[in-house]
This record gives structure tokens, sequence and C-alpha cells, in this order.
């Protein structure tokens, strides 16, 4: 094979030593799919497409390959067919998600704005960009094809976010794929892979987004190891760190299902090999911010024992969270549930708990055998995923009715 040329336009060396971090994380924490704020009527200039495309096919590919290609359409009478076989695929549901959502408030409701806006006018977008890629995928569930694709198209729309334009990553035309191939004459053995409408952006400033700490999604040697603090990986980890455990499941079941199962104080010991009953506090007779309850538990390596409770976070059909003690920032532990809803009769359940800041039978443990400590934290952590997870895989069985 041919060793490609260096291209002129990408220069061979960059100096990292003084990279402005600032403005790559502005860059990588701002660029996401951009529909309504699309310029319409700016032109977008051929050799700024092309600069971003270089910048592009710097990204690593399945055995050093070039055998990424990319459709640029520009003509309007294509830039038309296109934009209605995409509203012919989603437009009809985005405008009915609209329409329902307007007002309300719902998590979706802007999204489904900014979306059934796209549909709509996706054949005025300047330019729509296709990344393609030599090679049709095996179905054999591994990445295989798309590992030396994906990957430079995201760095095309970072590219553009840093030229002030914007993108949005939408993949339902391929819903249409004969019907595309037959309009750009792409040839078999190509794939794409996405539709990217390119465009200058309407403003300058785009913000982050909330999305989950690194601290809650990133497991640390092993599926569901959770660490509150970012801690030093040369050192053995403790209990000052908030080691914690998660679990969480697809559900068939809605919010207000989970919400009314979960938040039963009593649901654990169904199914939990450690706690065994819980009881409302005097005063207190049903889930509410500040509740108290009882927990009684017990462990084969302990005995049993009793731990007052305090409702920490309480907000239906979300999220439902409690911590031993009076707070969380003097609690041994602090669990929660939480409840995504993902679309229709479908939900994500997430089970929680850290370890610490407060004292509890983990810490005594701990003094008694500081040079264990490390073990101890590891053997607890597996005890709690044990635990949750037969406590979530039960809450599936009652919630879907299977029990």
């Amino acid at each position: 094979m041919a060793t490609p040329e260096l291209n002129p336009h990408v220069p061979a060396r960059y100096d990292t030593a003084g990279v402005d971090l600032a403005s790559v994380d502005g860059v990588l924490s701002t660029t996401r799919s951009v529909r309504l704020r699309l310029d319409l009527e700016r032109e977008v200039p051929q050799d700024l497409v092309l600069d971003c495309i270089d910048i592009a096919e710097q990204g690593p590919g399945g055995g050093n390959q070039a055998s990424r290609r990319w459709l640029l359409i520009r003509d309007p009478a294509q830039r038309q067919a296109i934009g209605e076989m995409y509203d012919s695929v989603v437009g009809a549901f985005m405008r009915q998600g609209r329409d329902a959502t307007a007002g309300t408030g719902h998590p979706m409701e802007q999204v489904m704005k900014s979306a059934s806006h796209l549909a709509e006018h996706l054949a005025e977008v300047p330019v729509i960009v296709i990344p393609c890629v030599w090679g049709v995928h095996d179905d054999s569930g591994k990445p295989g094809l798309f590992d030396s694709v994906l990957q430079s198209a995201w760095s095309f729309c970072l590219a553009a976010r840093a030229r002030g334009m914007a993108t949005a990553w939408t993949t339902a035309i391929l819903n249409k794929e004969d019907e595309l191939r037959e309009l750009l004459g792409i040839p078999d053995g190509v794939t794409p892979v996405a539709l990217l409408p390119l465009a200058f952006a309407k403003g300058t400033e785009f913000g982050a987004v909330p999305r989950r700490r690194a601290n809650e999604i990133a497991y640390v040697d092993g599926w569901g190891r959770t660490w509150e603090q970012r801690g030093n990986e040369a050192t053995a980890r403790a209990i000052g760190e908030g080691p914690g455990a998660t679990f969480e499941l697809d559900i068939d079941a809605s919010p207000e299902r989970l919400w009314e199962i979960v938040s039963d104080i009593n649901v654990g010991a169904n199914f939990s090999e450690e706690f065994v009953r819980a009881e409302w506090a005097p005063g207190y007779d049903g889930p509410a911010l500040g509740a108290k309850f009882i927990g009684h538990n017990q462990h084969p390596a302990i005995g049993e024992w009793n731990i007052d409770l305090t409702i920490t976070e309480c907000e239906p059909n979300v999220l439902f969270g409690w911590a031993t003690g009076e707070t969380e920032d003097v609690a041994g532990a602090r669990w929660r549930y939480e409840i995504d809803h993902l679309h229709g009769q479908r939900s994500r359940l997430r089970h929680t708990v850290r370890l610490g800041p407060g004292p509890s039978g983990l810490s005594a443990a701990i003094e008694a055998m500081p040079d264990k400590e490390p073990r101890i934290v590891s053997r607890r952590q597996s005890e709690h995923l044990a635990n949750m997870e037969r406590c979530v895989e039960g809450i599936k069985a009652l919630a879907e009715g299977n029990t």
C-alpha cells in the first residue's frame, strides 16, 4: 500500500508544552448536538470544512489503514432529498414529542423542540457531512469497523466547534440507507456511519451541561468499585478516600413503579443477606426528607446490630437516599437509589453506597488492624456489591411482576 503524503495543511509537529488547557477543555466540554442555533443563512467556506477533515484524519484507525471517506453535501436538491428522508424517519415522532412536552417543564421538552426543528430544516443547513468507512460490519457484536471512523467523526465535530461552527450527531438517516446510497452513489463495501449537519453557530456562548461526576461512573480495579476522593494511585487506598460501590440495572417499569418499591424502607430485607428489617423512628411514618428510621442488621463476623438512619435525599420518582447518623457529613455510610427514566415504561435503577467519612464498624476493624486497611476496605466493597446486586435484581423482579 502506498504511503500517503504528509498533508501540508496540517503541521508536522505540534509543541504541546504550552497548550492552553482551558481552551482545549472548553471545546471538549461544550461540543454537543446543536440544532436550534444552526445559522441557516451563513455560508460555510469549503476550505474551513476541509481543515476540519484534515484534523479529523489524524485520529487513529484499525490497522492504521486510511479507510475513512467524507461526503460533503452542498447541492440544494440533494440536501432537500436528504431532508425529506430524515423527516420521514423521525419527523412525526419529534413533532409529537415537541407538542406533548411544550410548556410542561419535562426534561425532554427542549430536546424534542430542537430535534423537531432540525427535522423540519435539515435541507436548509449549508453543509451536510456524512463520514463513511471502507468496510461492512460483520454483525459479530464486536467494534471491528466503527472503531476506525467514529473517533475521527467526533474529532471533526470538535474541530468545527473550535472554528465557531456547530454540528449535530444524527444517525436516523441510516434507516434509509438504501435510498441514501442510491442518491449519493455510495458504493457497496462502504458504510456511512452518521449524518452531521454543519453550520456556523448563532452566538458563541455554549456551556457545559450536567453530567455524572467521574468518581460516580469510574470504577477502579473491578466493576462497581468507586472512590469519592481522587486519591493517589501510587498509594494504597484508604477509608478516608470514600470507598463505595454501585450496581445498576435496566428495568421494564416506570419511575413511578420503581419509586413505590425503593421508597419502602423494608424492601432490601427481602433480598439482602445483611439487612434484616427496619422501622420508622418515633414520630415518623413515611419517606420524607429528614425522616428517621432504625435499621436492623447482621453479619457473620460482627453479629447483630441496630443503627439510626436519616433520609437525606427524597425526590419522588427520581432519588431516595439515606445515611447513618444525622447528616451526610458525619455519616459512616450513605446509601441511595437513583431512577433514570429511559423511555416509555423502561427505567434504569442505580443503587450506590459511599463509606465514611464518619466512624462505623468498618473503621473500628481498620483501627484494630491498620496494616490490613486496603484488604478490609476491598472486602467490604465486595460484600456491599453482592448484596446490592441481590436487592436490585429483586426489585427488578417485583417491578416487572415476576414474583
